[in-house]
């Protein structure tokens, strides 16, 4: 029988995914969002998500319904909203961010209680780091007998195209699970990216997402350097008043390189202005299929294009990288087994 896992706060099902590929079973997951649950269910079928806020969950009945006893899971796994604690909301932590959210680290801790997991994992944003919410989940899970390990993981180091720092706790009941370990070398966008068919012709409607842009914006796109290049390699005549003027956010308006990672994909990557979301080559952002597989996601992967390209860019960025999922999902079924 497969190991079970149970995927809280699933989003687009990045998560689910990875856990998926590494042999785990999705018994059950929960997702707030209507878009996001509607997509989780085009790829992972009818009847697994919960579409509910968490916190109107009972995690008691969530595990009778599944017909589990206490210390049955294998897997309790999450990612809670990390945008109370992203340095770039708070002015890269110059300021406290009273963001709700923050409370729905606790989450993981209530149905932890409920079933006793073999194991538990979680994952968020580095900033999460050192502050009480992360610190309480720690304190309660080793009340339960868990053995806490966490670190800051960058996604480029475990298969993943992409520059992504991530903070990952993992736990074990009465065993520790150690972190998966890193590549030797690092996946580029090249390897990604560059075998896909040509955007506006491929027949696949998320790669062919035709861009609107002004024809100022067109040319100073068209003049920016290949491969790697920025606005800040152009005269100063020829940079945006508004880039003139900031010193700061120097990879807007810059392409990736091919033979490097991404940047960290964010909910803006469709919009130069937010990020080096330039392709490498042509004169466009990247497409939202290409910001998908920088992710990890397959080329298959569907998402709900009635929801329109924000609401899609939204849930790649917030997506967890399947790849770096899988690789940690592999350690933790060898060391539940020999536990």
């Amino acid at each position: 029988m497969k190991p079970r896992a149970i995927d809280l706060f699933s989003g687009c099902g990045g998560l689910s995914l990875g856990l998926k590929q590494a042999g785990f079973e999705i018994i059950a997951a929960v997702e707030l969002d209507s878009v996001a649950a509607q997509t989780y269910e085009a790829n992972h079928g009818l009847g697994v998500v919960r579409l509910k806020d968490i916190q109107r969950v009972s995690a008691n009945g969530l595990r009778s319904e599944l017909g589990l006893r206490p210390s049955e899971l294998e897997l309790l796994a999450g990612c809670p909203p990390c945008q109370g604690f992203s340095t770039l909301r708070t002015r890269n932590g110059a300021q406290r961010n009273r963001d709700r959210r923050n409370d729905l680290v606790g989450e993981m801790l209530r149905f932890a209680k409920a079933f006793l997991p073999k194991a538990v994992m979680m994952e968020n944003v580095p900033g999460l780091l050192g502050r009480k919410p992360f610190i309480d989940l720690c304190k309660g899970l080793e009340r339960l007998g868990y053995i806490v390990t966490y670190g800051i993981q960058d996604a480029a180091d475990h298969g993943v195209p992409q520059r992504r720092r991530r903070l990952i706790l993992l736990a074990g009941r009465g065993f520790e699970i150690p972190f998966a370990r890193r590549s030797t070398r690092r996946a580029t966008v090249r390897e990604a990216i560059s075998r896909i068919a040509k955007a506006g012709r491929s027949g696949d409607p998320l790669h062919d997402w035709p861009e609107k842009r002004s024809e100022k914006i067109v040319r100073l796109i068209k003049d920016i350097p290949k491969n790697g290049g920025s606005r800040l390699d152009l005269p100063r005549r020829r940079q945006l008043e508004c880039h003139r003027k900031s010193d700061g956010f120097r990879d807007i308006y810059g392409r990736m390189a091919w033979d490097g990672v991404s940047p960290t994909i964010t909910s803006g990557c469709f919009n130069p202005s937010k990020g080096r979301f330039l392709h490498p080559t042509e004169n466009r952002a990247i497409t939202m299929r290409e910001a998908a597989l920088l992710q990890s996601f397959p080329k298959s992967y569907k998402f709900i294009l009635s929801a329109g390209k924000e609401a899609i860019a939204l849930m790649i960025g917030n997506a967890l990288p399947p790849e770096l999922i899988r690789r940690q999902a592999l350690k933790i079924i060898a060391t539940v087994k020999s536990a």
